[in-house]
């Protein structure tokens, strides 16, 4: 490397603060998606007394953002493979503020959903870009904790956002328009710090991937050591979405798919979308629904953090395993609250509280993981459409759910509603335990060799050459 090139890229922190820094500024954009997704919630209450919106347009102000993240995901894959994972976000963050200001002004629905839709731009291609950024630029034994730092923040943006609607009342035009505040602090953040080290040297420009490798790394060798494994995975070419459909990537494929695929379809975000509305059929006021909902994303926000200081511990696997069945079980003692209508005693009323917070708690083990599996799992030269498919099943699934709740309680009522993703939740299960793979404490090059050498699922692991355990 030439003096000028490393002074270059080697100006500013380094290890575990420039870490932290990436960590943390990068997944502010976690916190705008958390923000949007709690938000609409509570301002559907203030918003149905000003537009007198029925079920189904509360279903399409709802979804708008959903909408808008898929196209999002899809589009930020490929941009973020030529544009550069950095350049990307800051991207995000910029019309992440323009949605923010059109969502407060808006003066009629139709505008409002439009405005929804640029948000739902922003937080897909946060959901796609964000986790690979970071899994790109961490070092493999925090990789775990660091990525779901993403997840974090996007569970806090919900408790953020009912508080934030809980203190307003009915004021949502500044429930919608306090988004800019993130989004401008992610743009400013991104612009100080360095590009993906693994997309840097996927195209040529390998000076600058060692001399940021060495300011994470802290070592000059450790650096040297990770910039040559990744030039062994890094030769061939960008690949093309025929590539990510090749056989020896479908375990890729199907884990990261499915888990978020299942993250939706279990009911957590139409549990988020409606808990207010929920509680309010079930007799609480709507001061006190809200409120309700604050306790359940406190819980959320006590069961991602559990998962940071877990999931690089005990593994991505045996977490969901250890939080999903329970959340079935409170789903169906749910249901059984709501058998001939909602609970009318005090008691009742408050064990649905207390289960509905559980279960919130527990299926957020599903968003601990799942951007997290999908930024690791797929190789170097599809990894930003394999994050971009990962993105596309969660919001996808996230928009059939989100436009399906309310019309799923009228035709099964609220009880047969639980107990349908409680039965979801079961098969979920047994998807964890068939086709999730440990990724814990190896290096995103190990992952890929085993694709390779066909030791990806757990039960060829032990057989495998590659990291057996």
């Amino acid at each position: 490397m030439n003096q000028s090139s490393a002074s270059a890229v080697q100006r500013g922190p380094g290890g575990r603060t420039l870490v932290i820094l990436v960590s943390v500024i990068a997944a502010l954009g976690g916190l705008l998606f958390g923000y949007d997704t709690g938000i609409i919630g509570v301002a559907l209450l203030g918003l149905s007394k000003q537009f007198a919106l029925d079920d189904t347009l509360k279903q399409v102000v709802t979804s708008a953002i959903i909408l808008g993240a898929l196209v999002g995901c899809l589009c930020t894959g490929p941009l973020s493979d030529r544009l550069g994972r950095r350049w990307s976000i800051v991207l995000v963050g910029l019309v992440f503020s323009i949605g923010s200001v059109l969502s407060a002004l808006a003066p009629s629905v139709g505008v409002l959903i439009a405005a929804r839709f640029m948000l739902g731009l922003s937080a897909g291609s946060a959901t796609q870009i964000i986790p690979v950024y970071i899994a790109e630029v961490t070092p493999p034994a925090h990789r775990g904790k660091l990525v779901v730092m993403f997840q974090f923040m996007v569970v806090f943006g919900i408790l953020t956002a009912y508080l934030v609607g809980y203190s307003l009342g009915d004021q949502w035009r500044w429930m919608f328009g306090l988004g800019v505040i993130p989004a401008v602090i992610l743009m400013l953040g991104m612009l100080l710090l360095p590009e993906s080290p693994r997309w840097l040297l996927g195209h040529g420009r390998e000076e600058q991937a060692l001399g940021i490798l060495e300011r994470v790394r802290g070592s000059r060798e450790s650096a040297r050591q990770e910039i040559d494994e990744i030039k062994e995975v890094a030769a061939r070419p960008e690949g093309s979405w025929r590539d990510l459909f090749s056989s020896w990537i479908r375990p890729a494929l199907i884990a990261g798919f499915g888990i978020a695929m299942f993250s939706q379809i279990t009911g957590n975000n139409a549990i988020i979308y409606y808990a207010p509305t929920i509680l309010s059929n079930a007799g609480f006021d709507e001061s006190a629904s809200v409120l309700a909902a604050v306790g359940g994303a406190v819980m959320i926000n006590l069961a991602t953090i559990f998962g940071i200081l877990m999931v690089d511990r005990i593994g991505r696997k045996r977490f969901l395993l250890w939080m999903v069945p329970g959340s079935a079980v409170a789903l169906v003692v749910m249901g059984i609250l709501f058998m001939g209508g909602a609970p009318e005693s005090g008691p009742a009323q408050w064990i649905l509280v207390a289960c509905l917070a559980i279960y919130m708690a527990l299926n957020c083990s599903f968003g601990v993981c799942l951007w997290l599996i999908n930024a690791e799992v797929y190789p170097l030269f599809v990894r930003g459409k394999g994050a971009s498919v990962g993105a596309f099943s969660h919001w996808i699934f996230n928009l059939l759910v989100s436009l399906s709740t309310l019309s799923l309680i009228n035709a099964l009522g609220t009880s047969g509603t639980f107990w349908l993703y409680a039965a979801i939740t079961a098969l979920a299960v047994v998807f964890i335990v068939r086709y999730i793979p440990e990724t814990k404490g190896r290096t995103l090059e190990q992952i890929e060799a085993d694709l390779k050498a066909g030791t990806f699922y757990p039960k060829d692991r032990g057989r495998g050459r590659v990291g057996a355990q």
